[in-house]
């Protein structure tokens, strides 16, 4: 069991714009005055492939996906969230709280990764929670562990405690449940995705503890941290407004391990967390500021990660 992997599905984009049914829960999104739509979806496509471009220039597996004009589909850049794939050949489909993202599942990307040469044995659908207004948003809400078999989750209106111990059952992974807040016009307001407020890489965790309020949950947290041997780097709350949780460990040309991030998320890191990063993994980043402003979503979002096994 490996907890990286040398391929990624990534989606691009055609007509992004911020989305305002994900607007009402994801509080880093904001609107670009001024900017024609036409114009933001140029520079959302222009980060996009930007920043395919490093990813394959590293030597990481890049299948990449055009979205289709068959739906309004503003958010489809963010795959990670509808799909999940496994070593054990299983993929998971996911519960999504805005009603236009549910029109991003679809079917062909299962045969463009079967022409790949990758092999799906099962499918397991968590989607019919939707008709009950739950959702658990793939490994936007879930941070899996794979090695040592944990689960990571940060309760919100996108994260169902029920929907995840679901999820825990049928995959076989211990779960650890919290609630990650942020400050929002002065008030406490819960993350949407687990995956902006933490990241797990192999031998090492970047996570927000200051926006775990509870003080039982953060310690719980650490100490499932630090039993799996997770060097911990805390971030504040100022670097996750730069998406400095929204990151990836991924597997390179010859084994070589990155963290991909966003250039606002590596630019908003102090030397000493560079350095400790550093001393793990080298660290890749691009800029995809338009994609962060009107998605509300970053580097992480956009990497769905394949592990299924292949031919």
């Amino acid at each position: 069991m490996q907890h990286t992997t040398n391929t990624i599905l990534m989606v691009r984009p055609i007509n992004f714009r911020m989305n305002e049914q994900t607007a009402v829960n994801n509080y880093y999104q904001h609107a670009m005055k001024g900017v024609l739509p036409e114009t933001v979806n140029a520079r959302a496509q222009h980060e996009f492939d930007a920043f395919v471009d490093k990813l394959r220039a590293i030597g990481l597996k890049v299948i990449v996906i055009s979205d289709t004009d068959d739906f309004d589909t503003p958010d489809s850049i963010f795959p990670n969230n509808w799909i999940s794939f496994h070593e054990n050949g299983t993929v998971g489909l996911y519960p999504m709280f805005a009603e236009n993202r549910r029109f991003e599942r679809r079917e062909d990307v299962l045969e463009v990764l079967e022409n790949e040469g990758f092999v799906i044995h099962d499918i397991m659908d968590f989607t019919s929670a939707e008709d009950e207004g739950l959702f658990l948003e793939g490994t936007g809400s879930i941070l899996l562990d794979r090695v040592h078999g944990k689960a990571y989750c940060a309760l919100s209106p996108r994260a169902d405690e029920d929907v995840f111990i679901e999820f825990c059952e049928d995959f076989d992974y211990f779960p650890v449940i919290f609630t990650a807040n942020q400050t929002v016009d002065g008030e406490r307001k819960p993350i949407y995705h687990t995956n902006v407020m933490m990241c797990l890489a192999e031998t090492f965790a970047v996570i927000c503890l200051e926006s775990i309020d509870d003080k039982k949950e953060r310690k719980q947290v650490l100490q499932h941290l630090k039993e799996s041997d997770k060097e911990v780097i805390a971030i504040t709350e100022s670097q996750v407004q730069h998406f400095a949780g929204n990151m990836l460990q991924i597997r390179a040309a010859n084994n070589e391990l990155f963290l991909v991030m966003s250039s606002s998320a590596y630019q908003s890191l102090t030397e000493k967390q560079i350095n400790t990063i550093t001393k793990h993994c080298k660290i890749v980043h691009s800029s995809l500021d338009t994609i962060e402003a009107c998605g509300g979503g970053s580097a992480r979002c956009m990497m769905a990660e394949v592990f299924l096994p292949q031919v």
